[in-house]
């Protein structure tokens, strides 16, 4: 168990944060304890990054992330931002400082007899920073990008949920329903792991941070001076599960949606089956931006969408008139007369 006291201000300063780079460190530990197999909904996705780590050799620095589960935080950075992208936090790690390396090491291990995978972060740091910066890179841009758009509208409705819940209740009802492995008792804050560990946060942030590989995992950053990062499994892991672009009729059916709406609001709709951005929804289908605004546009004045801010992005949704357009009319098709 992890056990960790919080006080009032830390309590009263609870935020929550998505992160790329966070999802790479847990992808990474979701292979590595299925080795046969990945469970669904992360059974396709999980063959598919198997072939990356295997044919793809920059990947190769990756083993360093997971080579020990108390491995020091620099190696997954806090996020810089609520929404960083992924470049912001590997560059971040890029730039971190040989006095903060040489301190997290220091808790860790021995500085006289470290462990060979972590050596070259105090001997060459920046070439190690790099290396593995160049790693991370390009294990997202195989393995985890095409999946991106979909996991990240489905972690800004959990940000949205969890924001609103926030707000109303405060955070003592936030965490008594952040996860079943994680127990609220003010005020101590309980994680359910193999891991034995206590600490007391005193005076510092509380950043949640929902994961879509998590896969019920919790993970702990301790070693920042002003915030305690706890993550947790995010809902909508289901989008891992959809492997390929949207689907459309075959060339022998008529799409009544698309005879309805247009063909372009029609791929709009049944893509907003889960909320999107604008821009999550252009990547999702092969379609430029200005395109897809031109269709929320006249979605929302018809009604069948609707639009939330949440930060600095707008996230798009189905409201029930649009839902039941794609599932009653949208759902099925019929062959067409010869």
């Amino acid at each position: 168990m992890i056990r960790i006291e919080l006080d009032e201000p830390t309590l009263a300063r609870t935020r929550i944060a998505i992160s790329p780079l966070w999802e790479v460190l847990t992808s990474l530990y979701l292979l590595k304890r299925h080795p046969e197999e990945v469970p669904w909904p992360y059974t396709g996705w999980a063959r598919h990054a198997r072939r990356v780590l295997a044919e793809v050799p920059a990947t190769a620095a990756l083993r360093l992330l997971t080579a020990d589960p108390r491995s020091p935080d620099f190696l997954t950075p806090i996020p810089p931002s609520p929404a960083p992208s992924l470049a912001e936090e590997l560059a971040l790690l890029r730039a971190t400082p040989a006095d903060l390396i040489a301190e997290q090491v220091s808790r860790y291990h021995d500085p006289g007899n470290l462990p060979d995978w972590l050596r070259p972060f105090v001997t060459d740091r920046q070439a190690a920073l790099d290396r593995l910066a160049d790693s991370v890179q390009a294990y997202w841009d195989a393995a985890i990008a095409p999946w991106w758009p979909a996991m990240r509208a489905a972690l800004d409705e959990e940000v949205l949920h969890r924001a609103r819940a926030l707000a109303t209740d405060g955070p003592d009802a936030l965490l008594a329903d952040l996860h079943d492995r994680v127990r609220w008792e003010r005020p101590m804050l309980t994680l359910a792991k193999p891991l034995q560990h206590s600490f007391r946060a005193a005076d510092q942030r509380l950043l949640l941070i929902p994961l879509i590989f998590s896969r019920g995992a919790l993970a702990c950053s301790t070693d920042h001076p002003e915030i305690v990062a706890v993550s947790y499994q995010a809902r909508g892991a289901a989008v891992l599960a959809e492997t390929g672009p949207v689907r459309r009729p075959a060339g022998g059916d008529t799409d009544r949606l698309a005879v309805l709406v247009g063909r372009g609001r029609a791929q709009v709709l049944r893509a907003l089956a889960r909320p999107a951005t604008t821009a999550g929804l252009a990547a999702t289908l092969g379609l430029a931006p200005s395109t897809v605004s031109e269709h929320l546009a006249t979605l929302l004045a018809a009604g069948v969408v609707h639009r939330r801010r949440v930060g600095r992005r707008v996230l798009y949704g189905l409201e029930p008139a649009g839902l039941a357009l794609v599932t009653l009319i949208g759902a099925e098709s019929t062959t067409a007369s010869a």
